[in-house]
């Protein structure tokens, strides 16, 4: 579930410009605009935190993402619509997430529910979602393993997998049986504002961006953050996809449709101004981690064999961090399989053997 970035990063990183100063602590708000607060909720992992936004609309103020399904999110939700919170006297007119990851998605149900409001995302998030929060308490699929065993992971590895399978779920509170689809382009009155919606892929299927031109705001998810970068993976479910194709795609539309006079509203870290310098940057950071990943191919390579050539730390044992790091690697090499450049054989040993033609 963490966003924290893997790639090594190349020289010459931007410097961008953060003008809101501290974060709010749990429970409390920071006006941005006028009619705009930046909530911060805590999460108990490696990325502790995520930015939420509530945007006055009418009577009451409508949100962007929910925080991940923990006690600490609950209590942090209830004391900003006490007495004397910073929500009070005042109600959830309705809830936009961002996209399907536990941390956007977790306290969505149990805040439209509470609140009586409609749940507000694109449909391929929407779907996924469900889809995912269905697989707790299966047992881990064939398909899965053996995804992970061409992967190269050992025997150890993949026990953990089995036994960690369908943790998804347990993060994220039942969502609502119906929603307001959101689709890219439409124009959303929220208040006395209007944004617009604009979606991007790889890190997820279907991810929301909320612009309003007006108030100069990109309200960004996790399609861009900065000072880390967001996981751009292959999972089992769909082997042969080639996410980073999408996600650099989704990067220069970005750049095409949002000015660069915005102040970006980013799910982790703090909000920013220097939208397409960031931009450039981390298309820049893929592009250089392919030109690694291709020296690296002039003998054949598992997946997890390239992590030293994509990714800035070294790769261990655990769990979180080598599922997304296997994922990444996926990610770049179908990336080069799907242009050509590279070739898979399936080896007596059981694992994908990847190579430069």
């Amino acid at each position: 579930m963490s966003d924290e970035t893997l790639i090594t990063p190349p020289e010459g990183k931007p410097m961008l410009d953060y003008p809101c100063g501290e974060a709010p602590a749990p429970a409390m708000a920071k006006e941005i605009a006028p009619g705009v607060l930046w909530l911060r909720m805590p999460m108990p992992l490696v990325l502790n935190h995520i930015n939420l936004w509530a945007l006055r609309d009418g009577d009451g103020w409508a949100g962007v993402d929910a925080g991940l399904q923990t006690s600490d999110t609950a209590a942090a939700w209830r004391s900003l619509f006490a007495k004397d919170g910073a929500l009070a006297q005042s109600r959830l007119t309705r809830l936009f997430v961002t996209h399907m990851h536990p941390d956007h998605t977790g306290m969505a149900g149990w805040l439209t529910r509470k609140f009586a409001c409609s749940l507000w995302m694109t449909r391929l998030e929407y779907l996924m979602c469900r889809v995912l929060a269905a697989d707790t308490g299966r047992e881990a699929p064939e398909d899965g393993v053996r995804f992970y065993q061409r992967a190269g992971w050992d025997e150890d590895a993949i026990e953990s997998y089995r036994a960690r399978f369908g943790g998804f779920g347990k993060f994220v509170h039942a969502l609502p049986d119906s929603y307001r689809r959101l689709q890219d382009g439409e124009l959303l009155d929220i208040g006395a504002h209007r944004w617009r919606v604009v979606t991007g892929n790889g890190h997820s299927p279907e991810h929301a961006c909320f612009y309003c031109a007006e108030l100069k705001l990109l309200i960004s998810g996790d399609q861009v953050l900065p000072r880390i970068s967001s996981n751009v993976s292959v999972f089992p479910t769909e082997p042969d996809a080639d996410p980073m194709a999408d996600w650099l795609a989704s990067l220069e539309k970005l750049r095409q449709i949002i000015p660069d006079d915005v102040l970006v509203l980013p799910a982790h870290n703090e909000p920013f101004r220097g939208l397409h310098a960031r931009l450039e940057y981390l298309t820049r950071s893929q592009h250089a981690a392919l030109d690694r990943l291709r020296d690296a191919l002039t003998q054949p390579k598992r997946a997890v064999d390239v992590f030293a050539e994509l990714f800035s730390r070294p790769i261990g044992f655990e769990p979180d961090l080598l599922g997304m790091a296997t994922g990444e690697s996926i990610a770049h090499l179908n990336y080069l399989l799907q242009r050509g450049e590279a070739e898979m054989e399936l080896g007596s040993d059981g694992c994908s053997w990847y190579r430069l033609k």
